[in-house]
C-alpha cells in the first residue's frame, strides 16, 4: 500500500453521510471530486450567513423557477466576457449537470432517440442518458477531438434508418476521462456541420474553469454557436463541493423559459434556492475567483506530483482532473495498493487503459502512488 496514515477528515467521511467513503491505506485515484481538504468550508458558512442575513425568510422560501435573478446576472455576466451577448434569461439555475442532463432528456428526447456521443466519455452522464432509453452512438474520434465528418455521417444514417436525433453528448473542455482540450478550429467545425445537420448539441463544461496552465482557452461551443442549438451545462461541484447540488445551464431564451415553465419547477421553484443566494454573494464579491486561484495552483502542484511519481510517458492534461494512461492495466495497478478508474468504464478501448484522478489525493500521496505505477505503463512520447 502507499505510506500515509489515515486522517481525521477521512474518518469523517462515514456511511450515510457521504456517496462514497474512502478506505485507508489506498491510494485511490479513481475519484473525480476533489479532496475534503480542497473543500472551502468556511468560506461556504460565511455566504449562508450572508445569505440569510440579507434576505432574511425570502432564503427559505419557493425560488424563481429559473433561479434567483442576482446569480443568473452574475452568471451571464461571466459568460459574456469576451463571448456573444448573454443575458440572465439564458440562464437556468441547475442542480449540478447530472440534474440538468436528466431534465433535457425528459424535454428533448423521447426513448428510442439516437444520442451521438464521443468513443470515451463520461461514463455517468452517459449512465443517465441510457436511463432514458436513449441510444447512445459513439462517433469517430481523432487526436483533435470528434470528427465533424462523422457526426455528420453517423446523423444521416440513423435517420435514414428512421430513428430521431435527440442530440450530440460532447465535453471538449479538460474532457472526462481523457483531459483533451479541444482546439478552437475543430470546435467552429463541429458547430458549423451540426447547424449543417440539425444536430443539437449539449456540451458538458463541468471543468471550464479549472484551466492549470497558461494555454489559450477557445470559446465553449455554445458561444461559438451564440447559444443557437448548443446548450452548455456548468456546474459548481468541482469549485466549490458536489453537495451544494449547484449549476447552471446556458442556452437559447427559448428554451431555458420553457424548462423553467415546467411541472417540476413550478411546483418546486428555482433549484437550492438558499445555495443559489450564499454562491451569489460569493460570486458578485470577487471571493469566487480568488477560491479559483488558489483551487487552480493546488491542483497544478498535485497534477505534477502524480506525473513527476509516473516519470513520463503520459500525455499531461492542461486542466481539470485526470490523466489518461493507455496500456496500463487496472488490475495490475490495484495489486500495488492504487485504485484507478477502469478505462472500460469510458468507453471501448483497443487495450488496457486507466484514468488517474489527481484531485483527491495530496501531493506526496500522489507522487508515491505514481511511482509504483511507473514501471508498468509502456513507453510513449508525451505530446
Amino acid at each position: 500500500m502507499v505510506p500515509g496514515g489515515p486522517r481525521p477528515h477521512r474518518r469523517r467521511w462515514i456511511a450515510g453521510i457521504v456517496q462514497a467513503v474512502a478506505e485507508d491505506g489506498v491510494a485511490d485515484l479513481g475519484p473525480g471530486y476533489l479532496d475534503p481538504d480542497l473543500l472551502p468550508t468556511g468560506l461556504i458558512a460565511s455566504a449562508y450567513e450572508e445569505a440569510l442575513a440579507e434576505y432574511g425568510a425570502a432564503a427559505l422560501s419557493y425560488g424563481e423557477n429559473q433561479g434567483v435573478l442576482p446569480l443568473r446576472r452574475a452568471l451571464a455576466a461571466r459568460a459574456a466576457t469576451g463571448g456573444p451577448s448573454c443575458g440572465p434569461e439564458h440562464v437556468l439555475v441547475t442542480a449540478g449537470t447530472s440534474q440538468a442532463l436528466h431534465l433535457l432528456t425528459t424535454t428533448l428526447a423521447e426513448p428510442g432517440d439516437v444520442v451521438l456521443c464521443e468513443p470515451l466519455s463520461y461514463d455517468l452522464g452517459l449512465r443517465i442518458l441510457a436511463d432514458r432509453g436513449l441510444l447512445l452512438r459513439p462517433i469517430a474520434s481523432d487526436v483533435e477531438g470528434p470528427d465533424p465528418q462523422a457526426m455528420a455521417e453517423a446523423a444521416r444514417a440513423h435517420r435514414r434508418a428512421g430513428r430521431r436525433i435527440a442530440f450530440a453528448y460532447l465535453m471538449p473542455t479538460f474532457h472526462n476521462p481523457t483531459g483533451l482540450l479541444v482546439g478552437e478550429r475543430r470546435r467552429r467545425e463541429l458547430v458549423a456541420v451540426a447547424r449543417e445537420n440539425d444536430i443539437p448539441i449539449v456540451e458538458d463544461d463541468a471543468y471550464t474553469e479549472l484551466r492549470l496552465d497558461p494555454v489559450a482557452m477557445p470559446p465553449s461551443l455554445a458561444e461559438l454557436a451564440e447559444y443557437d442549438g448548443v446548450i452548455r451545462l456548468c456546474t459548481f461541484s468541482k469549485t466549490l463541493g458536489p453537495g451544494l447540488r449547484l449549476g447552471w445551464m446556458l442556452a437559447d431564451p427559448a428554451l431555458t423559459g420553457r424548462l423553467a415553465a415546467g411541472g417540476l419547477l413550478t411546483s418546486g421553484g428555482g433549484l437550492n434556492h438558499l445555495a443559489s443566494l450564499a454562491v451569489t454573494a460569493l460570486v458578485t464579491s470577487g471571493r469566487y475567483d480568488h477560491r479559483l486561484v488558489r483551487l487552480r495552483r493546488e491542483l497544478r502542484v498535485r497534477r505534477d506530483a502524480l506525473v513527476s511519481g509516473l516519470g513520463g510517458g503520459v500525455d499531461v492534461p492542461s486542466g481539470g482532473f485526470f490523466l489518461w494512461v493507455p496500456g496500463l492495466c487496472p488490475e495490475a495497478a490495484e495489486r500495488t495498493g492504487v485504485r484507478v478508474a477502469d478505462g472500460s468504464r469510458f468507453g471501448r478501448t483497443p487495450g488496457p487503459a486507466v484514468r488517474l484522478s489527481y484531485s483527491f489525493n495530496p501531493p506526496g500521496e500522489l507522487a508515491a502512488a505514481g511511482r509504483r505505477l511507473s514501471p508498468m505503463i509502456p513507453h510513449r512520447t508525451t505530446v
